[in-house]
């Protein structure tokens, strides 16, 4: 029986309590992620002053008992007294929910951030919060504890900062509970990235947690140019100078970075809007495909490089091997979805389209020699395509493709719901045998492929599609034809889980899987459906008891436990297949206590760049990287 359902069963969240209560609805996460999520929360306020042309020079330090401050040399946020609330405008924006300056009014043209809840959600995830304003000849300072102000804003004469705003916070260990240790990397590839997107606004990265001061400077006079050869600086260039276009229409901002690289088989295009980058894409990223098809065809022709008999060349074609960065600021940006991935707004695909066609045919008339190669190397990515195709049709024939029948080494799991489904891609037979008999047969599927797959880094279509291994993967996913929209409706598993023995053998298969994910299917890694599983490292027996380690930390930890006199064995686990399948399900299979890592691509210009060095043809670069990453970076453990 249900209990009475009245008005005293309603709950009222109070100001910040809601945000407290559930902490998901507003930075996706508890985890890593959304811990992070906090600091560019914090940093989005002091970008938008830098785009509204107040602020030069943002300052972010990681702080020694882990708190992390954001200061800039912006207007300061106001400190006088709000007429709605009565309380300062400081107080009003820290903690009431859809209260700034993005909201009409004159404040800011075009911001970035969560839906207006930023800061706040960040004072209410927080155990606390300290806020410097200098304004007008003063310093206002005030605290605030998890949400709540402690205390009047005090002010105090002071000309250390002539104006700005200094925000330092602590995450809630009660929020948090998985840790809130920020990862220097991650804040890094964010903050190089705003850096790129604001040219000429100065962004200082500092570190205090070590002995030795870690600080970063990043300041890129050239905005997106440089990012976009900052990405491809590892490739060999198409044309030297990168075409770049940019331009307002009805109060939308658009700026347009592209080259073009001859090794490359991919395109690799960011999308960002409002400083956001868009992983789903969106209106503006839809106008740039649509242009860039339309006038590199229509040059093509002009040029007798297509005959009038003869079909336009696709847009995969055209984007062969295109890197390319397109940024938009919008007024009114519509993102679907809490966390802001994919633009919505309909009027922006004409302003990237009018906008990009008029610059690029421009640019493509007055010099030929780009034009000529641009359609050269199109034409060329069209030839492949055809032979690819045919090789298709060929795998068809055979239905290797088809969505039956399914590979004869795939044990299907009996469920057929694919969000409760999930996949265990594994080495060899005997690894395979294990993961097979060890399973819960009713939501995991066990694929062992047989030695390394191809490296499709340097493969064309044609050659891909007669791989048997890769026909296995590509049936047994589900997944679409490669360069096609990725449709998650046909996706058979939403965990598709790499489980490879911890030696260099396993890294090397895990990369070359990683690889053919990256660049087959992106979205895969994009959208969260790509995981590593974790199996242990070493088994140490005492007595009748049997401990599993997963790092050498685990194991010296494990052994600090015993006794000194004690008596144990410690055997190394080489290879999934020494595991009986009943260690296998207890260790790395059972959802109740394996250890999974979600592939999450959070820098994807460095993600790109990886790929190209580690998997490409040019030794060089790839020498350099394991020269010099190889002592600090477990090349085994390679998260992208």
């Amino acid at each position: 029986m249900t209990s009475n359902y009245g008005a005293d069963q309603i709950q009222v969240l109070e100001g910040l309590e809601a945000v407290r209560k559930r902490p998901g609805m507003y930075i996706g996460t508890t985890g890593p992620r959304g811990l992070h999520h906090l600091v560019y929360e914090v940093v989005d306020n002091s970008i938008d002053e830098a785009l509204a042309g107040h602020c030069t020079h943002i300052e972010i330090d990681i702080n020694a008992d882990g708190s992390v401050s954001v200061l800039d040399n912006g207007r300061g946020i106001p400190t006088d007294k709000h007429p709605k609330t009565g309380k300062s405008a400081l107080e009003t924006v820290m903690t009431i929910l859809h209260a700034g300056g993005k909201f009409g009014g004159g404040g800011y043209k075009v911001s970035g951030g969560l839906h207006g809840v930023g800061i706040s959600v960040v004072n209410a995830l927080s155990q606390w919060v300290e806020v410097k304003v200098w304004r007008e000849g003063k310093l206002h300072t005030q605290r605030y504890e998890r949400g709540f102000a402690q205390g009047e804003l005090i002010a105090s004469p002071e000309l250390e900062h002539p104006t700005g705003t200094s925000v330092t916070f602590l995450p809630d260990t009660q929020i948090f509970t998985g840790g809130i240790e920020f990862e220097y990397s991650l804040l890094a590839g964010r903050l190089r990235e705003l850096a790129y997107l604001n040219a000429g606004v100065a962004i200082t990265f500092s570190d205090y947690r070590q002995e030795e001061l870690h600080r970063e400077i990043y300041c890129y006079e050239g905005g997106i140019k440089e990012y976009v050869s900052y990405m491809c600086r590892e490739k060999e260039l198409l044309h030297p100078e990168i075409i770049y276009v940019s331009g307002e229409r009805n109060g939308t901002y658009v700026e347009v970075a592209l080259q073009w690289c001859i090794d490359a088989y991919n395109d690799n295009i960011l999308g960002f809007a409002n400083n956001i980058r868009t992983i789903d894409g969106g209106t503006h990223l839809e106008g740039l495909k649509a242009v860039l098809t339309r006038t590199i065809n229509a040059v093509a022709r002009k040029r007798n490089k297509i005959k009038e008999s003869e079909s336009n060349l696709a847009g995969e074609n055209v984007r062969e091997g295109l890197t390319a960065v397109i940024s938009v600021k919008v007024p009114d940006p519509e993102f679907e979805g809490q966390t802001k991935t994919k633009l919505g707004n309909t009027e922006v695909r004409g302003i990237v389209d009018s906008l990009v066609g008029e610059a690029l045919n421009e640019y493509l008339e007055f010099r030929p020699q780009v034009a000529d190669s641009i359609i050269e190397k199109a034409l060329q990515a069209f030839r492949a395509a055809e032979a690819a195709r045919r090789a298709r049709e060929l795998v068809r024939r055979k239905s290797v493709l088809e969505s039956s029948p399914l590979p004869g080494k795939l044990a299907d799991c009996s469920s057929r719901d694919p969000s409760e489904s999930e996949i265990y891609i594994v080495e060899g037979d005997s690894a395979g045998g294990s993961a097979k008999q060890g399973r819960d047969r009713r939501f995991q599927a066990i694929l062992p492929l047989r030695g390394k797959i191809l490296n499709i880094e340097k493969t064309d279509d044609s050659k891909i599609y007669k791989n048997t291994e890769i026909q296995a993967l590509i049936t047994a996913l589900g997944l679409g034809i490669r360069g096609e929209e990725f449709d998650v409706s046909a996706l058979r598993y939403h965990r598709v889980i790499i489980m490879t023995d911890a030696d260099v053998d396993g890294a090397h298969i895990r990369t070359l899987l990683l690889t053919f994910f990256y660049r087959y299917q992106r979205e895969l890694a994009d959208q969260g459906y790509i995981y590593i599983a974790c199996p242990p490292l070493y088994k140490v027996e005492r007595g009748r008891n049997y401990y599993y380690c997963y790092s050498d930390r685990e194991l010296r930890e494990k052994l600090s436990e015993f006794p000194a006199n004690a008596n144990y064995t410690i055997q190394l686990i080489k290879g999934l297949g020494e595991m009986m399948p009943e260690q296998l399900w207890q260790t790395t299979m059972n959802p109740e206590t394996r250890t999974l890592k979600r592939v999450e691509i959070e820098d994807a210009a460095e993600a790109d760049r990886v790929f190209t060095v580690l998997m490409g043809d040019r030794v060089a670069p790839r020498r350099e990287f394991i020269e010099t990453h190889g002592t600090k970076v477990n090349l085994t453990d390679l998260d992208i």
